[in-house]
């Protein structure tokens, strides 16, 4: 009998947690880090071990860990895992077999809706994506200099159970905002925690990997949809120019490229449940009404 898998995960959150339910599934142990209480709370609740961090310290945890997720956001000074750990890390770099840094396609820029791969140069837009491109390159030093097994994985935008079109345009505060020309990649959570599981099972450290859907959208066609599936009408258009949006929705707008996922295809052999938004709404919408009306 081999020993027992261990995840530990930093800042424990929606993408790390649909993962954790996958590998809890399967016997592992899942330790997720948190601020609070009361999302510790709500990890436990999950049958995941919760840890405060900080301020509790992260060498004994790292003893206990096969494998790591990060995920945890990084700010104007830097990655704030590398902050509190690279000792620790650099010090047990051969004893893990697998670390995931959860990162974003915001590293690569606008790129007036041309296609992006892995091999891209990034050029990113905002001052989000410059703090996550160099915390990519942070941890891929670690890789590089210390051994340590670094997969990058680039999220498109996440959606998922809680996380759909259908409350806003139900309550009618969705809005159709048209920018020409504007796209968006996408990937449904289920599908980034099958996709990291099939880098587990098959891990090659060093890769950079895009995690989304097969079919970059506008924004207002998805909405238009999500009003289909519940027979609702579309809320009207608003031109980009003359709508009301806070800086960090206006930030999005400020990217429009088309992200390739034939790389996470090719090397990890992954077949997206979701590989368009119709079928991830369709899907959500049918958990909604299974909720609502099951047992």
């Amino acid at each position: 009998m081999g020993k027992t898998p261990v995840l530990l995960s930093f800042g424990h959150g929606y993408s790390a947690q649909a993962l954790a339910r996958g590998l809890l599934a399967q016997g592992w142990q899942v330790i997720g880090t948190t601020r609070s209480e009361e999302k510790a709370a709500a990890i436990r609740a999950t049958g995941a071990e919760a840890v405060l961090w900080p301020p509790v310290r992260p060498g004994p945890l790292l003893d206990r860990a096969t494998h790591l997720l990060v995920s945890a956001g990084p700010d104007a000074s830097g990655d704030p895992v590398l902050h509190h750990c690279a000792g620790s890390l650099a010090a047990r770099a051969e004893r893990f077999d697998w670390v995931g840094y959860l990162s974003t396609t915001g590293v690569y820029g606008d790129r007036g809706g041309d296609w992006v791969d892995e091999r891209s140069e990034c050029t990113p837009a905002t001052e989000r994506g410059r703090w996550r491109l160099a915390a990519e390159r942070a941890w891929l030093g670690y890789w590089h200099d210390e051994g340590l097994p670094v997969h990058v994985f680039r999220l498109a935008g996440i959606y998922g159970p809680g996380r759909g079109p259908f409350a806003k345009v139900r309550d009618g505060t969705a809005r159709r905002i048209v920018k020409p020309g504007q796209v968006f990649s996408r990937i449904h959570v289920d599908d980034i925690a099958t996709l990291l599981q099939a880098s587990i099972a098959r891990p090659h450290p060093g890769a950079i990997y895009n995690v989304c859907d097969d079919e970059a959208a506008p924004p207002e066609e998805v909405i238009a949809h999500a009003a289909a599936l519940l027979g609702l009408p579309a809320p009207p258009e608003i031109p980009y120019e003359e709508a009301e949006m806070t800086p960090m929705a206006r930030s999005f707008y400020a990217e429009s490229k088309r992200v390739s996922n034939a790389r996470m295809k090719a090397e990890l052999g992954v077949r997206l449940a979701y590989p368009t938004y119709r079928e991830g709404l369709a899907a959500l919408l049918a958990g909604e009404t299974g909720s609502a009306g099951g047992t």
